[in-house]
């Protein structure tokens, strides 16, 4: 039996091991605190196909991928472990005020990928049968019918208790203090806790994985991003589908909560929440649905998010060290990418010729000229 070591209890690291537990390996995870008490949690849940992965086909061929295994999922983790992780897919609108933008928009709609995702421009009177709540400013929006949103800690939890239902062995409060390497290959890692050896580990450790990889001078082409949200309680019907905007995304939750994000400060690992960012979310998002001016305030939140210069998260095994795989970088698409991420790492770490039987595979390997990710396509 196979022992991998996964170091980080985030949704992605909680997603491999799902996986691999599945798979039939021993699986051990390590959490520095709780498990998904950082970006896993605080994040919005969004599955934006379209929006998040706009003008990159690369991001947009595993997104589609892992998006479109959410249902399954769903259906899976709530029979593993009891809890509904509140997968909506009724779509995302975004809506547009210029004439400009209609113009924009309407050729997203009618292009080969916008024909493929059913892509369609909405016209002001349909969009105020479908969002009635929405600003009079709006002129019409495009329709993106198969994208929606999860319940994010929903997610991690399922994952958590899942994987744990399976063999997996998780553990929190364990600090990963340096990996163990001999010859060029890694052997274990050293803990707060003591020695730990495995075949194989992986590092998912989001925002904190160069923490990990630095003693062994791996650099990623990575930085820490924060992001603030905030959650209301709006009357019931006020918004029903995810509208995203050039600077807001508004996201109804399947409990009933909406989520309104997000702020953006490149190189902070501060989780503060400031009172400008909480007003500025609050004064867009009411101007771009009025309704929500009676909402019921929630909460507030941070979290940081690891965000590669690429655009590309690091997914696959790092060259030139043997027994060391990475899974980070997903930046604002962690919840979205966290399904078939799983999937990718268990196929590569226990299937040597890692053939998926797909009509193309997509893999984000290294870049060995460029300490960065890149794409290989293959049959």
């Amino acid at each position: 039996m196979k022992r991998i070591i996964i170091v980080g209890g985030g949704v992605i690291g909680l997603s491999i091991a799902f996986e691999l537990v599945k798979k039939g390996c021993s699986v051990t995870l390590l959490e520095k605190d709780t498990l998904a008490c950082k970006a896993s949690g605080a994040a919005a849940g969004m599955l934006g196909v379209h929006t998040e992965t706009r003008g990159n086909p690369s991001m947009t061929s595993l997104a589609k991928e892992s998006r479109n295994l959410f249902p399954d999922l769903a259906d899976e983790l709530l029979d593993c472990s009891g809890v509904d992780i509140g997968l909506k897919q009724n779509g995302m609108i975004i809506p547009a005020t210029t004439n400009r933008e209609q113009h924009l928009l309407r050729g997203e709609a009618n292009s080969p990928e916008g024909v493929m995702e059913h892509l369609r421009w909405l016209k002001e009177r349909e969009l105020r049968e479908m969002e009635p709540s929405l600003s009079h400013s709006f002129i019409g929006g495009l329709f993106i019918p198969r994208d929606g949103n999860v319940l994010a800690p929903r997610l991690s939890e399922a994952l958590s208790i899942s994987a744990a239902s399976k063999g997996a062995v998780l553990h929190e409060g364990t600090e990963v203090e340096s990996l163990i390497m001999e010859g060029g290959t890694i052997l274990g890692v050293n803990t707060s806790r003591g020695r730990l050896y495995g075949d194989e580990v992986v590092v998912a450790g989001g925002a904190w994985s160069q923490h990990i990889l630095r003693r062994l001078e791996i650099v990623l082409d990575a930085v820490p991003v924060k992001g603030e949200c905030i959650s209301l309680v709006p009357k019931e019907g006020c918004l029903n589908r995810t509208i995203v905007t050039d600077d807001l995304y508004l996201v109804p939750k399947a409990d009933g909560t909406l989520t309104i994000g997000a702020t953006e400060q490149q190189g902070s690992f501060n989780e503060d929440v400031s009172a400008e960012s909480v007003s500025s979310l609050l004064a867009r998002a009411c101007t771009i649905a009025p309704d929500l001016a009676d909402a019921v305030w929630r909460k507030a939140w941070a979290g940081t998010r690891p965000k590669t210069f690429s655009q590309l998260p690091y997914i696959g095994r790092v060259p030139d060290v043997e027994g060391l795989s990475l899974a980070t970088g997903h930046y604002r698409n962690g919840i979205l990418l966290a399904p078939i991420t799983g999937v990718l790492m268990a196929d590569l770490l226990t299937d040597k010729d890692f053939e998926r039987g797909l009509g193309h595979e997509y893999f984000c390997q290294w870049n060995r000229d460029h300490d960065s990710a890149s794409c290989e396509f293959g049959r």
